[in-house]
This record gives structure tokens, C-alpha cells and sequence, in this order.
């Protein structure tokens, strides 16, 4: 019997697990996987993940679920199934096999901080779905992604945020998703942009509308590449 859901690193019904300084490549699947949302407080730190989902597809380096709700106290100190924020910093991932994207938050997953990470290839940048929620994205470079976002619905309170980020395109729209509009709109502001065309959309805007956003032509990657060395302390 040969598993192909499979991972240099899976984790389920674990908290605040610390994952620092790895380098992995050529798997058959996602690279780190949490299986689920029990208690938080993991942190996934300085590491180089590429080449896989070699023999699958769907996601990239990191792949997350959160199906159902688990009773803990690792938030609070109380009992509570909200757990407690997981953080993803200062890695180097490449969506190179059958790319999705880098961070795949998929089917409910929430309370992720991720932020200062080199996130290269991939359909797109952040993503949530199926009820996921509170999960923020900032202060990344994304190297050459098709687009921005696109994630579900949140409700106020618990919205997604995407800011202050570098997106290097190869398409145009930043982002899309019910997360554009109503009472749990995503918090949207301060991105650089940079397209083949100079130009792109946001939620259907033209220009986008989010404060503080800018958009260009592409960089040269001489710049792309000193962006990143900053995020990876290099």
C-alpha cells in the first residue's frame, strides 16, 4: 500500500508544534499539512519547501484543513474551540508542481498569521474557502502568482485580511471572491502591484480601489530577488 497523501510534515489532533528551519522537496504531496484546527498556536518558521505535489495536485508546499470544531484551552487558557493563532514567517516556497498556490488554507481553515514570506509561482496568493475565516496575509512578496486572493465569505469580525503585500503577476486581477463586498468584506490596503501590462483590476475595479494600493510594470529580478532577501534574512 503506498499513501500519497503524505507530507514531510503532517500533523492532527496536535498543538503549538514548532516547525523551523527545513528544507524539503520533490513529495508526492503538500510539504507541511495540519490536518485540522485543535488548540493552534503551531508556528512554521525559516524554511525552504519546493517540488511538491509531484504525484497529486490541488495545493503546494503548505496545505491546512479545520472540518470541525475542537475543545481546548491553548487560546485562552480557557476551554474554548476557537484556537489560538498559527504563524508562517520568513519561508521560501515554490508552487512549482501542479500549482495552486504556496499557503493553500483550504475547507475552514482559520487563525493564521501569515506574513514576511518569499511565496513564488502559484495561481494565487492567499486563499480560503468552506467557512474559513480570520486569516491574514501580510508583509509577503509573491513572485510571479496568477492573482492576488480569492477566498469565501467571512462574517464582520471575522474577516480576512491581504495588506501590505508585493504581488509580481502574471495576470492582472488582485483579487476576487464574495470576500470583495457585504458586512465581512476583506481588509484590503497598502499593496504594490506590478503586472505585465502596468495595469490591473481589483474585485472588478479598474484601478483597484483598496487605500494606499499602487500598480506597475514588472520588476527587474534583480529587485525581486533583493525584496526577498530581506524577508529571509539572508
Amino acid at each position: 500500500h503506498y499513501e500519497k497523501q503524505s507530507s514531510f510534515w503532517f500533523q492532527g489532533k496536535v498543538a503549538a508544534s514548532v516547525i523551523k528551519y527545513n528544507v524539503f522537496f520533490n513529495g508526492p504531496r503538500a510539504g507541511i499539512n495540519f490536518n485540522d484546527g485543535l488548540g493552534g498556536g503551531d508556528l512554521v518558521e525559516g524554511n525552504l519547501v519546493f517540488s511538491t505535489c509531484r504525484e497529486s495536485s490541488d495545493h503546494g508546499p503548505f496545505n491546512s484543513w479545520d472540518r470541525q470544531p475542537f475543545l481546548s484551552s491553548q487560546r485562552t487558557g480557557q476551554p474554548s474551540v476557537q484556537m489560538a493563532w498559527r504563524e508562517l514567517k520568513h519561508n521560501f516556497f515554490i508552487d512549482n508542481y501542479n500549482l495552486q498556490e504556496g499557503v493553500d488554507n483550504d475547507d475552514g481553515s482559520a487563525f493564521y498569521h501569515t506574513h514576511d514570506n518569499f511565496l513564488v509561482s502559484g495561481g494565487r496568493g492567499m486563499k480560503n474557502d468552506y467557512g474559513g475565516h480570520d486569516n491574514y496575509h501580510y508583509n509577503n512578496v509573491y513572485g510571479y502568482v496568477g492573482k492576488g486572493f480569492g477566498i469565501c465569505s467571512q462574517l464582520p469580525g471575522h474577516e480576512d485580511a491581504f495588506y501590505n503585500n508585493t504581488l509580481i503577476m502574471t495576470g492582472t486581477e488582485v483579487g476576487t471572491g464574495e470576500g470583495c463586498s457585504g458586512p465581512g468584506k476583506t481588509i484590503v490596503h497598502d499593496l504594490k502591484v506590478y503586472t505585465p501590462t502596468g495595469n490591473a483590476t481589483e474585485c472588478g475595479h479598474s484601478p483597484p480601489q483598496s487605500p494606499g494600493t499602487t500598480v506597475h510594470k514588472l520588476p527587474p529580478d534583480d529587485d525581486i530577488i533583493a525584496w526577498a532577501k530581506v524577508l529571509l534574512r539572508m
